[in-house]
């Protein structure tokens, strides 16, 4: 066991630290004092070592917009149908089984939209091209829930 003193001002104030699977417990006595003062000083060197949990967080660290760092990958389902990839097993002649994805037959379009004037590109499974041929890509993408303005 090792025991850390440090001071603060005219009180000492004494960390134990216990190198066991009780290593995260610390003892400390008089927290009251060190709470208040936010900092401990080191009694050989000086430098003063602040700790995270007596710092202030401002408003502008909780209220940033959380942004992740890389771009979300495309997935492979359809937008207009909602079809999705299909787990099956691969089956041997000893009846041992592989899990194998069976994915969906999607394309990249490029489509014409009529309310937009303009090409719009989608990545389509081919049921979807079918339907939209045969009804129209504004009917397909509303009853969807598609907003062919972001495309």
């Amino acid at each position: 066991m090792a025991t850390v003193t440090a001071t603060i001002g005219p009180v000492m104030v004494g960390v134990a630290v216990a190198k066991s699977q009780n290593f995260s417990k610390l003892s400390m006595r008089n927290s009251k004092i060190s709470s208040e003062m936010g900092f401990i000083s080191s009694q050989l060197s000086g430098i003063k070592i602040s700790t995270p949990q007596f710092q202030k967080i401002s408003p502008d660290a909780i209220s940033a917009p959380f942004r992740p760092a890389l771009q979300p990958v495309a997935r492979r389902i359809c937008p207009f149908t909602g079809k999705k990839s299909n787990k099956a097993n691969l089956v041997s002649h000893s009846n041992h089984r592989t899990i194998k994805r069976q994915f969906v037959n999607l394309q990249y379009k490029r489509i014409w939209w009529e309310a937009g004037k303009r090409y719009v590109k989608l990545r389509l499974s081919t049921k979807a091209i079918k339907t939209i041929e045969k009804n129209g890509l504004d009917a397909v993408a509303k009853k969807a829930g598609v907003d062919l303005r972001k495309k």
